[in-house]
C-alpha cells in the first residue's frame, strides 16, 4: 500500500480506512490531504478486496476543518478558485469512487471537516461529537461544497439554521435532522462503520455503484430525467453477471458469489 504524509492507508476486512493523521493541526485539511485522499481514493477503485472506504479522525476529533495556514493566503479571487478547485476535485474523487465512503466522526467535525464528511456516502456519529460550519464567524461562506450538499442532505431549513447560526450541534441532533446515519457509543463509530462496511461486502459491487452514481447524478436531475438515467443504469446492470448469479442464488436458496462482473 502507498505511503502517505497525512493519511495512514489501513485494509481492515472488507474496508479500506483513511485515517486522517494531522494531530498537530488537529486534522486540519490541508492540500497535500486533499492530494493524498484523491490519491488513495483512486487506487481503491482498483482494490477488489476493498469494498468501502471509510474516513476517520480518530477517536478525539474528525476534522477542526480547512487549514487555515493556507486559507489565509487567499488574496484574490483567482487564488481563491485555484484553492477550491483542489476542494472539488477531493469532494468529486469521493463521490465518484464506485465504493460505498463512510466518515466514522468522533469528536468535532467543523466547517472544511463536516464539508469532507457531506462527500461521504454515509455518516456515523459518536456520542460527544459535534457539528458546525462556522464561516459565519470569520466573514466567510462555506466554499467546499457546504452550502450545496447540505441542504441536500437535511433540507434548506436545517442547512440555513445551522449556517446562520455558524454554533456546533450534537450527534442528537445530527441525526434527527439526518446528517448523519446512525450514532454509536462514544469511541464506536468506527467499529459501526467497519459493521456496515462489511453487510456492504456482500452484496453485489456493481449494484452498489450503480446505486451510488443513480443516487448523486439523480438529484441533479429533473424527476423524469432522472428516471430515464435510472432506466438506463438498470437495463445496464440486467446484462452483468452477478445480475445472473443473484437472481440464481435466491432462486436456488443459496448465498450469492459476488464478482463484480
Amino acid at each position: 500500500m502507498s505511503s502517505y504524509e497525512t493519511i495512514r492507508v489501513e485494509r481492515r476486512g472488507p474496508a479500506l480506512i483513511f485515517h486522517l493523521a494531522r494531530p498537530e493541526r488537529r486534522n486540519a485539511v490541508s492540500l497535500k490531504m486533499m492530494a493524498e485522499i484523491v490519491a488513495a481514493t483512486e487506487a481503491a477503485e482498483d482494490d477488489a478486496e476493498g469494498r468501502a472506504i471509510i474516513l476517520y479522525g480518530g477517536q478525539e476529533y474528525f476534522s477542526a476543518g480547512a487549514d487555515l495556514t493556507e486559507a489565509v493566503k487567499i488574496k484574490t479571487a483567482t487564488d481563491g478558485t485555484r484553492y477550491f478547485k483542489q476542494w472539488h476535485a477531493l469532494n468529486a474523487a469521493l463521490e465518484n469512487s464506485a465504493k460505498p465512503v463512510i466518515a466514522a466522526i468522533e469528536g468535532f467535525c467543523m466547517t472544511g471537516g463536516l464539508e469532507l464528511a457531506l462527500a461521504a456516502d454515509l455518516r456515523v456519529a459518536g456520542e460527544g461529537s459535534s457539528f458546525a460550519i462556522t464561516s459565519a464567524r470569520i466573514g466567510t461562506v462555506a466554499g467546499a461544497g457546504g452550502t450545496q450538499r447540505l441542504p441536500r442532505v437535511v433540507g434548506p431549513s436545517n442547512a440555513l439554521d445551522m449556517l446562520f447560526a455558524a454554533e456546533p450541534i450534537d450527534a442528537a441532533e445530527a441525526l434527527r435532522i439526518g446528517l448523519v446515519n446512525r450514532v454509536t457509543p462514544r469511541g464506536d463509530a468506527l467499529d459501526k462503520a467497519l459493521e456496515m462496511a462489511t453487510l456492504y461486502a456482500t452484496r453485489a459491487p456493481l449494484s452498489l455503484a450503480f446505486v451510488k452514481r443513480a443516487v448523486h447524478r439523480g438529484l441533479q436531475m429533473d424527476l423524469a430525467s432522472a428516471i430515464e438515467f435510472e432506466t438506463f443504469l438498470v437495463t445496464t446492470v440486467y446484462g452483468t453477471r452477478d445480475k445472473q448469479e443473484g437472481i440464481t442464488a435466491f432462486l436456488e436458496k443459496r448465498p450469492a458469489t459476488f464478482t463484480g462482473a
